[in-house]
């Protein structure tokens, strides 16, 4: 289970951030439910070819610093 929620307004500009940083990544990859991190997270560890660990600090890192437009 995953240590951290995303709120919808807070996905919005995740999501940005993330198509900035991994512009291969398409909105299908990035399909985001309310209370489904678990899988938006399996999910990009199989895009970005990255194990968990990576991908939960970097979005929390996004998360960390939402208003800036760094990731």
């Amino acid at each position: 289970m995953a240590d951290f929620t995303i709120s919808n307004e807070n996905w919005a500009r995740l999501k940005i951030k993330l198509q900035r940083k991994y512009n291969h990544l398409t909105d299908d990859d990035l399909i985001f439910e309310l209370g489904n991190e678990e899988k938006l997270i399996s999910g990009l560890e199989q895009r970005l070819h990255r194990n968990r660990e990576y991908v939960v600090f970097t979005l929390k890192k996004g998360l960390l610093n939402i208003d800036n437009n760094r990731l």
